[in-house]
């Protein structure tokens, strides 16, 4: 095992070894390692059912693994007697007795792991819920209950911070000040390891990916290598002309697809750049209205690399 004093960031690092973990007969993770470093936001990506929720469960010890091994900061989760000063989750924001207040719940918790009380102040202040700390957190609504479950994480002032779709239920307001909090507590240092299935919330907070599919390592880099060697870029031109310029780019060896209802001008093309496409436009008289260059995207490449993974394709029989 690796000891503090030998590393002094390993404390903030979590460690998946060859993690398996089994109900009966399904495989939920299959042989899964990667580490998740401090100073990032790490975003945790596969498709429904590929074993994410299963497999931060057994990093915070809530589940025991078949076989493999996970460690927050060089030792299992379950070994820490004060577990909230070492790592703070947030998986279900549900899972809160619907008859206690916000201070209670939290207070609760505090004094099981030896937190300060005015620590629950603090974190109560900090997610927005001060004016209605008093009250049953059963008249809460989603998005409140997301912000009950990040005090909670924050309340032991961790350096490993783990959450599981920490934005449903948030509105736009609140998906921004979430967005801002996880590049905080990234840039002080911490631990942020985070799932999500918007891809849209993933390429605007995330800088670090860990990627699986049906329980197994499909990827572990940083978001923008990710997105980069999974794609292709391409050009969007708009002209009146779609089927000549279509014809032109074609000839060229470049990949031609429309792009919007049938009929629309707009093409996109891959395989030519656009200093190219401008010139064989001019030289052939084609008027453009608009030409746009596309960068891959985070959605187009995890499409991609996980095609293969879904576990039940749309169209394909349960």
């Amino acid at each position: 095992m690796t000891h503090r004093g030998d590393c002094p960031h390993c404390w903030r690092v979590i460690e998946v070894n060859g993690l398996t973990k089994r109900y009966g007969a399904k495989t939920a993770v299959d042989n899964l390692s990667f580490t998740v470093r401090s100073g990032h936001v790490t975003g945790f990506l596969g498709p429904n059912g590929a074993g994410k929720t299963t497999t931060m469960r057994v990093i915070l010890g809530l589940d025991a693994p078949t076989a493999g091994t996970t460690t927050v900061g060089g030792a299992p989760f379950r070994g820490y007697r004060r577990g909230l000063r070492h790592a703070g989750a947030l998986l279900d924001a549900q899972q809160v007795h619907s008859g206690r207040s916000a201070t209670t719940h939290l207070w609760a918790l505090a004094r099981s792991n030896g937190i300060p009380r005015r620590r629950v102040d603090e974190v109560l202040n900090e997610v927005g819920l001060t004016d209605v700390a008093g009250q049953r957190v059963g008249g809460y609504s989603l998005g409140m209950k997301q912000r009950l479950g990040i005090a909670t994480a924050l309340l032991g002032d961790p350096p490993v911070l783990v959450f599981d779709e920490p934005i449903n239920g948030m509105d736009p307001e609140g998906v921004l000040w979430v967005r801002h909090l996880f590049r905080r507590l990234a840039a002080e240092g911490r631990t942020v390891f985070l799932s999500s299935h918007l891809m849209s919330e993933m390429a605007n907070t995330a800088d670090q990916l860990v990627v699986i599919g049906r329980g197994r390592l499909v990827a572990a880099e940083p978001l923008d290598s990710f997105a980069a060697r999974s794609t292709r870029p391409s050009v969007a031109v708009r002209t009146p002309h779609p089927a000549q310029l279509a014809a032109l780019l074609t000839s060229a060896g470049a990949q031609v697809e429309p792009d919007g209802p049938a009929g629309d001008a707009q093409l996109v093309v891959v395989g030519l750049p656009v200093e190219r496409i401008a010139e064989l436009a001019f030289d052939n008289q084609v008027l453009l209205h608009e030409v746009t260059v596309r960068a891959g995207s985070l959605e187009e490449a995890f499409m991609r690399l996980t095609a293969d993974s879904i576990e039940y394709p749309a169209g394909q029989p349960r």
